[in-house]
């Protein structure tokens, strides 16, 4: 008997245990809060990594008109090749002359690496195209995709001529579709007759695009976008915005019009990283403005251009004649309204009428403009409030974001808001590239934020693991965390851009990204799944959800738990979010006051029994992803309640029907 009473006071006590160990959510379904913006979650474009050439840009041809520096970067000569600079591209004047050798068993061409190589599929078409004129008579190129290093007879896997008949410039196009897939195949052009060939822009493109566009983007990549539902797109940076100097800025005036004539453009990153530099990473512009404003279009996200503020990087650049006087800014003042009005303008305004050349006459409903990438202090605060007062007056309904600079607390931040409630900035850009304990300690970050005034555009940020600067799945289930703060402060976080977005395997410099890719096959980080969680049920309405009558933000006695909830008006759903990022399983308990009877929830659960430093990879790019599933909700008392145990380190949400 003495047995069974010590069993029976054993159960009794963890009875009592596993009820005390209950975390209790009240979620009040009735009340309405604050509305969720539709711009909530998005994506943000910089030119890092090879993220546009070598990446989303769908060219496959490195320096396809000559413009690089060295002229030749990318390609092999052999025979006799002439490089000239009066070609029918103003802005592109750079071509090459293939004349025949002096000898009958000599050959001249030339040959592209590519990005890292040229990537193939076996029986799919790619669209060759070339601007070229024969001066002293018809003649003819052979062009061909090539295998090096193979040990077969021949190393072409697919072969095409042109006649050249014309001694002006043309564009001529062909297809070619290799026999043989190949992730670092090159092209090869031979000169296959006695008369000189000028060429001119030389473009390979899958035929297989985006949409289907000739100057388009890789499919999968942009597929990823479209696929994680954003609501904002900010582009083109990040740093590229400034410039390593301002010669080297990005001007988007250059990045539109016809791309045979948008001209090369140093990229500030080439510089940045000399443990893994890369001198061959230049901007050709070819995913330019027109492309940008299309894909936000096309993925149904709201435009966010960022333009410069007349300051180079102000990290790079301490002198202050390394930036533009601020009584000599109206250049600068010129393109953010030359800008609105390409995004906005009708068809027959000046520059109403590039975009409309450039196939798309109705305007792209431009709503946000960015003045300044990450700058901060005096300098900054003095430059923009011309661009300000400009903007007001010409376009009041464009909303104006500024920025906090690159600290993401501390006496900087605080001197950058200030001054952008002094210029009544409409947002203010945060960026915060922090370590884990940081994303851990600051579920509450918001809260405390004034409500009135400028709101809040968390435009970049990714949490750095300490000694694990990867994407691995730790970081992003805290990233998952920190996110239930954005969304409880609707009111005052409009919109928020994990970044960097792109990441080449073979031609990173910064990491953690969110998607990576060679030249044939893409993954998803788990950090990608996190956004797209989010992104897709993000709600119309914040919902209050309490324990305790607190925040679930990882306090003290929460035992490693995050919380928040959205009515969706839409479908109809309270849609809950629970991240526990302890080591131990933790029993919740969602008490859905103001619904009444049973009901089942539908779940997606982001979760890995590995280690925490696991991750996805071009081998296993569905190592870890959320996983649907559902659950019963009770009918207690007055209302709905919600039972689970949720594993340990885990991110789950729930969609409930009202």
């Amino acid at each position: 008997m003495a047995i069974f009473k010590r069993l029976a006071c054993t159960l009794a006590v963890a009875t009592a245990m596993t009820a005390q160990a209950q975390h209790v959510m009240d979620v009040k379904t009735q009340r309405l809060g604050a509305e969720v913006q539709p711009t909530m979650y998005g994506l943000f474009f910089e030119d890092i990594n090879y993220a546009a050439d070598g990446g989303l840009y769908g060219e496959l041809v490195k320096n396809r008109s000559f413009e690089f520096p060295q002229a030749f970067m990318g390609w092999r000569v052999f025979g006799d090749v002439e490089l000239e600079d009066d070609g029918p591209f103003e802005r592109c004047p750079h071509y090459v002359v293939l004349s025949a050798p002096n000898h009958p068993h000599r050959r001249t061409g030339l040959q592209n690496e590519g990005y890292f190589g040229i990537g193939v599929e076996k029986g799919k078409d790619y669209r060759f195209s070339v601007w070229a004129k024969a001066p002293k008579g018809a003649s003819q190129i052979r062009v061909q995709l090539i295998d090096e290093s193979t040990m077969s007879e021949r190393q072409e896997m697919a072969e095409v001529k042109i006649d050249v008949n014309s001694a002006e410039w043309k564009k001529y196009q062909v297809v070619l579709t290799p026999r043989t897939t190949l992730p670092r195949a090159q092209l090869r052009i031979f000169l296959s007759s006695n008369k000189p060939v000028a060429l001119e822009h030389i473009s390979l493109f899958p035929k297989d695009t985006y949409k289907g566009r000739e100057n388009g983007l890789r499919r999968d990549l942009a597929q990823a976008l479209e696929d994680m539902h954003p609501g904002v797109f900010r582009f083109p940076g990040g740093c590229i915005v400034e410039g390593t100097d301002l010669e080297t800025r990005y001007q988007w005036k250059n990045s539109v019009g016809p791309v045979e004539n948008r001209p090369l453009n140093g990229n500030r990153w080439e510089h940045t990283f000399d443990h893994r530099y890369f001198a061959d990473y230049y901007q050709s512009y070819g995913l330019g403005f027109f492309e940008f404003f299309q894909l936000c279009e096309d993925i149904g996200a709201e435009p966010l251009p960022v333009l410069s503020v007349g300051l180079a990087c102000q990290f790079q650049n301490n002198s202050e004649d390394a930036h533009v006087p601020v009584d000599e800014l109206q250049p600068y003042i010129d393109d953010c309204l030359d800008l609105i009005e390409f995004a906005n303008g009708p068809a027959d305004s000046k520059w109403g009428k590039v975009r409309a050349d450039m196939g798309h006459p109705q305007p792209f409903n431009l709503k946000y403009i960015g003045v300044g990438n990450e700058q901060w202090d005096t300098p900054y605060f003095d430059r923009l409030k011309p661009f300000v007062d400009a903007i007001r007056a010409k376009y009041p309904n464009v909303k104006i974001v500024g920025t906090s600079g690159p600290d993401s607390e501390g006496k900087m931040f605080d001197k950058g808001w200030e001054a952008m409630r002094n210029l009544k900035a409409d947002l203010v850009d945060e960026h915060f590239y922090r370590p884990e304990e940081w994303f851990l300690s600051h579920g509450l970050r918001y809260e405390s934020y004034p409500r009135k005034g400028p709101k809040v555009f968390a435009g970049e940020y990714a949490c750095h693991g300490k000694g694990k600067k990867w994407n691995h799945f730790e970081t992003s289930l805290y990233e998952a965390a920190f996110m239930t703060d954005l969304e409880r402060n609707a009111d005052i976080v409009e919109m928020a851009t994990y970044a960097p977005l792109f990441a080449h395997v073979d031609g990173w410099q910064w990491r953690p990204d969110m998607i990576w890719y060679d030249n044939l096959r893409m993954f998803k980080s788990v950090s990608y799944y996190v956004q797209q969680m989010y992104a897709m049920n993000k709600g119309t309405n914040v919902l209050s959800l309490t324990m305790n009558g607190q925040p679930v933000a990882g306090q003290d006695g929460q035992d490693g738990l995050f919380a928040s909830a959205v009515f969706d008006k839409d479908s109809g759903e309270v849609i809950v979010k629970v991240i526990n990022t302890s080591a131990q399983p933790q029993d919740i308990k969602l008490n859905l006051l103001g619904m009444k009877g049973e009901r089942s929830a539908q779940t997606l659960t982001l979760s890995h029994n590995g280690p925490m430093t696991d991750e996805n990879t071009l081998d296993q790019p569905e190592r870890i992803t959320p996983q649907p599933g559902s659950l019963a909700c009770q009918a207690e008392k007055k209302n709905t309640v919600l039972a689970d145990q949720l594993p340990a380190r885990t991110f789950r949400l729930y969609r409930i029907k009202k």
